[in-house]
């Protein structure tokens, strides 16, 4: 017996001609028949969860021409990657020339894309409308390259590294500090280090001008706080050193050993509180309402919900906005099921009340995300998804 569509799956299946995808038959059959969406050729994706009604507000992430940008993060393994892909895909078929980024050690981003995005270099995707392009940041190439270039004399290699990265203006700014012989191995927050360089670029490089909307794809919870707190622990601990040097004026002559002799303690003075605006600069990008927004992404399940409240709870700290919930891999109320799937749907419900009744969480714009029977990998399908959770 054939049923009438939700209007919601209705949208999905129209979608899914207009892109010329074919709709299982079994979509509209009886319930213990989910409706799934056949690629072409080997890609299949399957909804096990009818689309959830709510709104993320798409129209309003998706308005206006000043540049955002959106990071992503939660607890690892709930689909960040996915979810943002697929809004950097939305984001660039409505018009906005995208950049997305992964700053998650163990990146998926080209999994997703189906497509080699290794290198830490701009990477063009294939497919969406407007002009979308890819980077993920690899730090372990990155400490092997310090390793590396740690062990030139003179400090050299270490800078040439820095500049390929994106630090050198951090090279320029502290002076030569001989970091060949000081640095054999690379230091802590390194990684966050790195990251933090690629979004001064992103704030005032001219080859990055041309994006509206830059996503990031975050690491886990833990990577990401210490991401977010660095600007701030920079910004004090230049502060004191600054504080520091203008009381200790017999601390000349070490300056100069360490900076060159060419160096007066003005001149490092100068290049310290430069390099402090620029962490401020950064700070206050991360605190901006107008431009900044951070989407907590996690699963209905009991360790993810109270991880992702103890992430709002640090985020608020920090005054990062938060304004949406993304909670994934939903499974649908359904009148019959099997033994495990009606004890999986019982947790699911526990966790989803979780969020109704959590202080951190249950003021947040929650859109519940369907499950799907396959890994969504390539722009066809992260455009499918995209459908169901960006509305």
């Amino acid at each position: 017996m054939l049923l009438t569509p939700s209007p919601h799956l209705a949208r999905c299946i129209s979608f899914a001609a207009s892109r010329h995808l074919s709709p299982c038959p079994a979509a509209l059959v009886a319930p213990r028949s989910p409706p799934f969406l056949q690629f072409h050729r080997s890609l299949r994706v399957r909804s096990i969860a009818t689309p959830t009604e709510s709104t993320v507000g798409f129209e309003e992430m998706a308005a206006g021409t000043q540049r955002k940008y959106y990071m992503l993060g939660g607890k690892g393994g709930v689909g960040k990657t996915s979810c943002a892909a697929s809004l950097a895909v939305k984001f660039a078929n409505n018009g906005h020339p995208t950049l997305v980024v992964s700053t998650d050690p163990a990146h998926s981003l080209s999994d997703s894309f189906a497509q080699d995005l290794t290198g830490g270099t701009l990477v063009p995707v294939d497919g969406p409308d407007s002009p979308l392009f890819a980077l993920e940041i690899n730090p372990e190439k990155a400490r092997e390259e310090f390793r590396s270039a740690s062990q030139k004399s003179g400090g050299t290699g270490v800078k040439d590294f820095m500049d390929s990265m994106g630090l050198g203006m951090l090279v320029e700014q502290l002076g030569e500090l001989k970091l060949g012989e000081l640095l054999d191995t690379p230091p802590p927050g390194l990684d966050e280090a790195i990251a933090i360089s690629k979004v001064m670029q992103f704030v005032e490089a001219q080859e990055y001008s041309m994006f509206s909307r830059i996503v990031f794809d975050t690491a886990p919870t833990g990577h990401t706080l210490r991401l977010l707190s660095l600007p701030d622990f920079l910004d004090a601990s230049i502060g004191k050193i600054l504080k520091l040097r203008k009381k200790l004026t017999s601390a000349t002559s070490a300056i100069k050993s360490v900076f060159g002799q060419e160096e007066t303690q003005q001149d490092a003075s100068d290049k310290l509180e430069q390099l402090r605006e620029r962490m401020v600069k950064v700070r206050e990008l991360f605190r901006d309402t107008e431009s900044t927004e951070f989407i907590i992404v996690t699963i209905p399940t009991v360790m993810a919900i109270n991880e992702s409240s103890r992430l709002h709870a640090s985020l608020k700290k920090e005054n990062v906005p938060v304004k949406r919930l993304i909670v994934n891999q939903v499974l649908p109320p359904s009148a019959s099921d099997c033994k495990f799937c009606a004890m999986k749907r019982k947790d699911q419900t526990r966790a989803l009340d979780m969020i109704q009744n959590d202080p951190e969480l249950k003021d947040l714009k929650l859109v519940q995300a369907p499950l799907v029977d396959v890994e969504i990998r390539g722009v066809p399908a992260l455009r499918f998804l995209g459908e169901m959770v960006w509305k």
